[in-house]
């Protein structure tokens, strides 16, 4: 079978089998995103929401949560909604089961927008590190695109900015599996490959909003993307799970339908295609220049 099917039905088999929720493979500097007195980590869509954010601080906590730590909001300070939802279950008089979506929203405020509250109160969010062995392989394909957008590293978070056409990237020490770095690099190469200067896909796109289809689409490009590059590089056995859990996250735009992957494999074939037919020509010592 073409590797680039056998990818995405390994996808289609965990989806199809249930996949645990996504995981952000590097921790920030900071910390992921959490509740203050919880110390849960944020998930879903408040994950995305809140590392958006631009404070230093990875703790969240309502107006209530920091009157209870003895803790007050500064004034003029703007909070921040976060949702939560479930579904409820309730039996009818014919013994069938209904279903009803549940849905809350919360306010919340960063820690660094808060005063009062006892340092000793709050938890340790010290950055992981771990010693980062580059994978030849997966570099390979990166130092043979020619026109490959530029990497800067140790950013906050990953994300391509396509005005700039550059890729940020968190340091790769801060990432909890050396192939994780590459997977989520991967991820944003295949975003880059849809700037106007190369397969121009981005400029089909109607709507960028964060959540809406268009936008949920274009992670799924860049995602299934990453995966066939894994795949190519064989390191998809580290990588895959996760893969096919942010898979996971953005196809509920969709209502869960499997079908939107055709259209989303092949535009990610026709960008990793792209990736590696670019090839940089090899200068007479044999490295790439």
């Amino acid at each position: 079978m073409d590797l680039y099917e056998v990818v995405t039905q390994k996808i289609i088999d965990r989806l199809e089998a249930g996949v645990v929720p996504w995981q952000i493979p590097w921790r920030t500097k900071n910390g992921m995103p959490r509740n203050m007195i919880s110390n849960r980590p944020y998930t879903g869509i408040n994950l995305w929401m809140l590392l958006c954010l631009p404070y230093t601080s990875p703790f969240y906590m309502t107006f209530e949560q920091a009157r209870a730590l003895n803790g007050n909001i500064r004034k003029g300070e703007k909070a921040t909604m976060v949702v939560f939802w479930k579904i409820l279950e309730s039996e009818e008089k014919d013994g069938s089961v209904k279903k009803t979506p549940f849905l809350r929203y919360y306010n919340v405020f960063n820690l660094t927008q808060t005063e009062g509250i006892d340092p000793k109160k709050i938890p340790d969010a010290e950055a992981f590190d771990h010693d980062f062995n580059s994978i030849a392989a997966a570099d390979q394909i990166i130092h043979e695109w020619k026109d490959c957008p530029k990497i800067e590293w140790n950013s906050d978070h990953a994300y391509y900015s396509p005005s700039l056409d550059t890729v940020y990237m968190p340091s790769q020490r801060s990432f909890f599996h050396d192939e994780q770095v590459y997977s989520v690099l991967y991820h944003e190469l295949i975003h880059s490959v849809g700037h106007r200067s190369r397969l121009g896909r981005h400029e089909k796109i109607k709507d960028h909003t964060f959540g809406f289809q268009d936008y949920s689409q274009e992670e799924l490009v860049a995602e299934l993307g990453a995966a066939y590059l894994c795949g190519i590089t064989n390191i998809e056995q580290q990588t895959i799970e996760n893969n096919a859990a942010y898979i996971k996250s953005w196809i509920r735009t969709f209502k869960d339908d499997p079908k939107v992957l055709v259209l989303a494999a092949a535009q990610a074939q026709n960008a990793v295609n792209y990736i590696l037919n670019q090839k940089a020509e090899p200068s007479p010592t044999g490295s790439v220049e």
